[in-house]
């Protein structure tokens, strides 16, 4: 399995358990929809992941690493196979679109030659590659989201996590962003996708992880959303 927790709890320092006792198992090339009302657990589910927070109690491997007991030098190693799709797109304002992407692999220290390759390559799978000197300013809310995850994908991460990825966003602009990831998915990495969207739930069949009250209340392989909207 590529995502492993082991009965993990999370209690925040004003004594809020955020999840309580959670087990679960996400193989290679999941899509997964993690679904319940807000509050229920499903941030700290995903910063989980990616080692933006750690378990209380339990046990939490992603890519065979022991997250939650990391060393600080190890965390960027086990980030690079992590990519990380924010809902408010988190874009840097004073960078073009191409210099927002190749900044993710520049941290990385990955060869010039291979940053331009590679940060072209993924502005035209999304769709950008004609605006690759545009500031994210002069982009709509769709097309930002799009230079979200071609910034997510481009050091081809194994794990694509995807906190409610469309909740910006209208219906047209919101298919065309799933339809990305489903795309992505299919080249061979695993999604993990908090949504409150009912429609692309019920549509695009996926396994649906349901938590409610810090704890796993359903897990089902072609589920559904389940909660009114």
């Amino acid at each position: 399995m590529l995502i492993e927790m082991q009965d993990i709890w999370k209690t925040y320092t004003d004594g809020t358990h955020a999840l309580k006792g959670v087990s679960v198992r996400i193989d290679r090339n999941e899509f997964v929809y993690l679904v319940g009302p807000s509050g229920a657990g499903k941030s700290t589910f995903m910063k989980l992941i990616y080692r933006e927070e750690v378990p209380t109690k339990g046990q939490i491997s992603v890519n065979g690493f022991n997250i939650g007991k990391l060393k600080p030098r190890k965390i960027p190693y086990v980030r690079r196979n992590i990519g990380v799709i924010f809902q408010d797109f988190r874009l840097l304002p004073k960078l073009t679109i191409y210099e927002n992407v190749a900044f993710a692999m520049e941290v990385i220290e990955a060869p010039r030659r291979l940053i331009k390759k590679r940060t072209m390559e993924v502005l035209d799978l999304v769709g950008l590659k004609h605006k690759h000197s545009s500031l994210p300013a002069q982009l709509s809310g769709g097309e930002q989201q799009r230079v979200a995850i071609a910034r997510a994908i481009v050091n081809n991460p194994t794990v694509i996590v995807a906190d409610e990825p469309t909740g910006n966003l209208d219906p047209e602009t919101s298919w065309g962003i799933m339809n990305l990831l489903e795309e992505i998915n299919f080249r061979g990495a695993t999604i993990v996708m908090a949504t409150h969207n009912k429609e692309i739930v019920n549509t695009m069949r996926k396994r649906v992880i349901a938590i409610e009250n810090g704890n796993i209340a359903r897990d089902e392989a072609r589920g559904e959303y389940g909660y009114e909207v």
